[in-house]
């Protein structure tokens, strides 16, 4: 079995042969005499060897001693290499794929001028994009997601998460739609609604609102993505209601849809970017969190 490797004494052992003396590597090491003699003890028995033998007043290295000191500097130079900062972050250098997960409206409503602002600052990286899930699972913690952006949720513990965004509910309909001439609390109840939602869930703020107000919204259509849900409000007298900043991306598309305000008091919704913290510290990660978080900024 290897014998187990004591790194202090590595050091140890460098300052002795540095200073020849105890003495000066104990005071190199902040240490009294009888302390480094105790530890050159240490290093006798770690390495089977003399190490340094007394010549007259002065401490001597052995042969073993001398062939040691060649490597040792080399190896206390690569030691000092783990822990000092690395070299100085270039991300037009950087070679690295990074796995986002995000619904796809966000991607095509506000990814675009971050795609292209990420890839002009690093160009020799790529974003793959994910779909969201129907379960809260361990796409974080396993590495197998880098980065979650979309509303905010209770994520597991240890999980940070930074705001990004705020937005609120607003509506699609169809071009010519009865309601875009009167669109109040109570016309809004007269439509059938569909509710887009990866988990089928068919309540949110729209229907405590309503609520709040003795109302109450016909929810006939659950489906888990915009896409297909816009498809259908085209062709029918369907209301979409939808997170403004995705709206964003529909009005680009130039789809038939007409945007209607809801004449609602209704909670924000916190767009936030989550990660685990084993990337906290990564330089890649942090420039790609911070590059995120500025690009938002400026769209305020």
């Amino acid at each position: 079995m290897p014998q187990k490797v004591d790194f202090n004494l590595i050091y140890a052992l460098n300052l002795l042969l540095e200073e020849g003396s105890v003495v000066g590597a104990a005071e190199k090491m902040n240490l009294s005499a009888p302390a480094m003699s105790r530890i050159l003890g240490r290093i006798r028995e770690q390495f089977n060897d003399p190490i340094m033998v007394r010549a007259g007043k002065n401490l001597v290295p052995t042969p073993r001693a001398l062939e040691l000191k060649q490597r040792l500097t080399q190896i206390i130079e690569q030691a000092e290499a783990l822990i000092q900062p690395s070299e100085i972050f270039d991300p037009k250098t950087l070679e690295r794929t990074f796995t986002i997960r995000a619904n796809d409206i966000f991607i095509g409503a506000l990814g675009g001028g971050l795609l292209e602002t990420l890839r002009e600052m690093a160009p020799r990286s790529s974003l793959k994009f994910i779909a969201e899930s129907d379960i809260d699972d361990d796409a974080l913690r396993t590495g197998k997601v880098d980065l979650v952006i979309g509303s905010s949720r209770n994520w597991h513990p240890e999980i940070k998460a930074q705001s990004l965004f705020t937005s609120t509910f607003q509506a699609l309909v169809r071009p010519n739609h009865p309601i875009i001439r009167n669109v109040t609390p109570e016309t809004l109840t007269h439509y059938p609604h569909i509710s887009v939602s990866r988990r089928g869930r068919t309540q949110g703020p729209i229907d405590d609102a309503l609520r709040d107000l003795g109302l109450q919204r016909n929810v006939v259509l659950t489906l888990p993505s915009f896409h297909s849900a816009m498809m259908l409000t085209m062709k029918s007298d369907y209301i979409l209601p939808l997170p403004r900043h995705v709206l964003l991306g529909v009005s680009n598309i130039g789809l038939p849809l007409v945007e209607i305000e809801l004449p609602l008091e209704l909670e924000s919704v916190f767009i936030v970017q989550a990660w685990h913290p084993r990337l906290d510290r990564d330089p890649a990660h942090q420039w790609l969190r911070q590059t995120i978080k500025q690009y938002f900024l400026k769209r305020e």
